[in-house]
């Protein structure tokens, strides 16, 4: 019982640190805790659907790494479309029409909470079945990537509600799509290539890069803030 809860507590930390930490991030007008609540635990509900239907895929054939095809595929469709194409339709849901969504920062934030309520179930779900090992592996890859990939779909989703024209607001809102589904399609198709080392330290790699990137558009959204001067 003792382990299990270890356990557990393992596999909440990393999403909640990362939560936290962009929390702090938003230095110039803070986010409601409740809308942040809310964004997190719709991330953790659509979790178990988006899952299921990967583990629909891979009884079907989806995830042979041995066949190319079947690996790009799994990797951009079956995996990174489908995940960020739901948390991209939760974010542009609830928090992106409402008033108290009123920075391009704030795309950045509900972005994270959104895909760390997704990441922190997936994490619970694998440590359940996978144990110690992968649980603390994910924290140092699988959480990162998600966050990562959060921001960079904040950034352009941020960005485009206060777009002066319309048709630069819809290009940026398919940029935040669009760009998070390269980049994890990208890293998974390097992970599920597992038979090559040299692949999985690629992966590591655009994870390394994408963490960075990130960290850019973080700064370069404080920077934007219209309440920096307040």
């Amino acid at each position: 019982m003792i382990q299990d809860s270890l356990l557990i507590l393992l596999a909440l930390f990393p999403g909640l640190l990362i939560c936290w930490y962009i929390y702090h991030l938003d230095k110039y007008e803070k986010e409601s805790r409740l809308n942040l609540a809310i964004t997190f635990v719709l991330g953790l509900l659509v979790t178990y659907p988006v899952m299921r239907l990967e583990s629909w895929a891979s009884h079907a054939g989806w995830d042979d790494p041995s066949h190319l095809g079947v690996t790009l595929v799994s990797s951009f469709i079956v995996v990174a479309l489908t995940e960020e194409a739901a948390k991209f339709l939760l974010l542009l849901a609830y928090p992106y029409p409402r008033k108290f969504f009123n920075e391009p920062m704030d795309g950045i934030v509900y972005a994270v909470m959104i895909s760390m309520g997704f990441a922190t179930l997936e994490n619970i779900l694998y440590a359940g079945k996978f144990g110690f090992g992968t649980t603390i592996l994910r924290a140092f890859t699988a959480v990162p990537a998600h966050a990562s990939f959060a921001i960079i779909m904040g950034y352009f989703v941020g960005q485009s509600k206060f777009a002066a024209a319309g048709r630069a607001s819809r290009r940026l809102l398919a940029l935040g799509l669009v760009v998070p589904v390269g980049i994890h399609g990208v890293y998974d198709f390097f992970i599920l290539q597992e038979a090559y080392e040299e692949l999985m330290v690629l992966a590591l790699i655009i994870l390394g890069a994408s963490i960075y990137l990130a960290r850019q558009l973080i700064i370069d959204q404080q920077e934007r803030s219209p309440f920096r001067d307040e």
